[in-house]
């Protein structure tokens, strides 16, 4: 039971790390993305990942 106890850690100090901002920001571009490219709106998705990602970026970079 430790070892999966562990490896749960793991996993979640390596796609976590110190920044639970970036980490669901990243899941959600990914999401959205994937969203974009079924509905065929892949010349809109050229736009908006890469506004999403720079905005998800300024939003953990922000003091508190």
């Amino acid at each position: 039971m430790r070892w999966i106890a562990g490896f749960g850690q793991f996993w979640y100090d390596f796609i976590v790390g110190d920044s639970i901002v970036l980490a669901i920001g990243g899941v959600a571009v990914l999401v959205v993305g994937y969203a974009l490219a079924r509905a065929d709106y892949a010349r809109l998705a050229e736009v908006v990942l890469p506004a999403l990602v720079i905005a998800t970026l300024a939003f953990s970079l922000r003091r508190k």
